[in-house]
């Protein structure tokens, strides 16, 4: 080979890396700011359109009927990566999957003991219990996408 062929093999090979980037990264931009979903709402919203008791903390977070649901998505990473929750109240964390097949379709939480494979479509509940201040940690699989919840008063 000469040295003009190796020049444009090493050429398309650049674009070609940078266009994966392009087309990979897009994906991540249309997901919200996670530092966004992370804001408590001092003045929570209750539906009081429904028979069950709804209760808005933050975007992410809701109370039921006295559990306490947060919901996460689960794809390249976990987003939001960290979300605020209330102390003391059954928590489940709800994470919703839509064909994920990367490791964060698998999840661990070492300190309650929980390693699990999310469905590829859907959603899968997690009961974490009432967990007092502090915050809970987790992350896929592999351990290369965190998240976590950070239990407040």
């Amino acid at each position: 080979m000469n040295k003009t062929t190796i020049a444009s093999v090493i050429i398309s090979g650049a674009l070609i890396v940078g266009a994966v980037i392009m087309v990979g990264g897009s994906e991540k931009n249309n997901i919200p700011n996670p530092s966004t979903k992370t804001n408590v709402d001092v003045n929570a919203k209750k539906d009081t359109n429904s028979t069950s008791q709804k209760t808005t903390i933050t975007s992410n977070v809701t109370i039921v009927n006295g559990k306490q649901i947060i919901e996460i998505n689960a794809k390249g990473g976990y987003y939001p990566q960290r979300s605020i929750a209330k102390a003391g109240i059954p928590t489940i964390i709800r994470f919703n999957t839509n064909g994920t097949f990367d490791c964060s379709s698998s999840i661990r939480i070492p300190s309650i003991n929980v390693f699990k494979n999310l469905s590829l479509s859907g959603s899968t509940d997690i009961d974490v219990g009432s967990n007092s201040v502090g915050v809970l940690q987790g992350s896929c699989g592999m351990g290369m996408y965190p998240f976590a919840v950070d239990f407040q008063n």
